[in-house]
C-alpha cells in the first residue's frame, strides 16, 4: 500500500493546496494531510481550527485523512509508516527549495519516495502568504480558498463575534 503524507501549515488552506490533495488522492492508496503546528509562525487559525477546516474540504475524498502534528516531519512520517512524501511546487523557487529539503529527507528516511506535484497552472500564483496579506487588508479571498475556508475567514477575521 502506498501511504502518502502531504504536510503543511495550511494557514489558510488554498485552492492550490486542495488541488494537490485531490490529485494525490487519485495517485495513492491513502493520503494523510499533515497539518503542522509550527511555533515559529503566527497562524490566523489554531491547529485545531486548521485541522477541522481541512477535514471539511476533504470530506468527499474517502482515502484522505487529516492529522495534526508537531515536531520534525521525518518523525511523523515514520510514526505513520508512510512511504511517500508529497510536495507541491508552484514556481522554480519552490522547486529549488524542495530539492534542498529532498536531500535532507533522503538522509533521514532513505526508503522514502518524494513526489513533487506541480500545482495546476491557473492556481500556481496562489500562496498562503499572499492570501494572508489580502486578509490583513480586509480583501476578498473567496477566489483563492475553498468555500468553507472563505466562510471561516469571514467569521473569524472580518466579522468576529464581539
Amino acid at each position: 500500500m502506498n501511504l502518502a503524507v502531504f504536510p503543511g501549515t495550511f494557514d489558510p488552506t488554498t485552492l492550490g493546496h486542495f488541488d494537490i490533495i485531490q490529485r494525490s488522492s487519485k495517485l495513492f492508496d491513502q493520503v494523510i494531510v499533515a497539518v503542522a503546528d509550527n511555533p515559529l509562525k503566527h497562524p490566523l487559525f489554531t491547529l485545531e481550527e486548521r485541522i477541522a477546516l481541512v477535514n471539511k474540504c476533504c470530506e468527499r475524498l474517502q482515502n484522505v485523512k487529516v492529522m495534526g502534528f508537531s515536531g520534525m516531519l521525518p518523525d511523523f512520517i515514520r510514526e505513520q509508516k508512510a512511504n511517500v512524501l508529497i510536495r507541491g511546487i508552484r514556481t522554480v523557487a519552490d522547486y529549488d527549495y524542495e530539492m534542498q529539503l529532498t536531500g535532507m529527507y533522503r538522509i533521514a528516511i532513505p526508503q522514502l519516495e518524494i513526489v513533487m506535484l506541480p500545482t495546476n497552472g491557473n492556481l500556481a500564483f496562489i500562496s498562503s502568504s499572499l492570501v494572508r496579506d489580502i486578509i490583513v487588508h480586509k480583501g476578498d479571498v473567496s477566489q483563492f480558498v475553498p468555500h468553507n475556508i472563505a466562510a471561516a475567514i469571514q467569521n473569524k477575521i472580518y466579522n468576529p463575534q464581539q
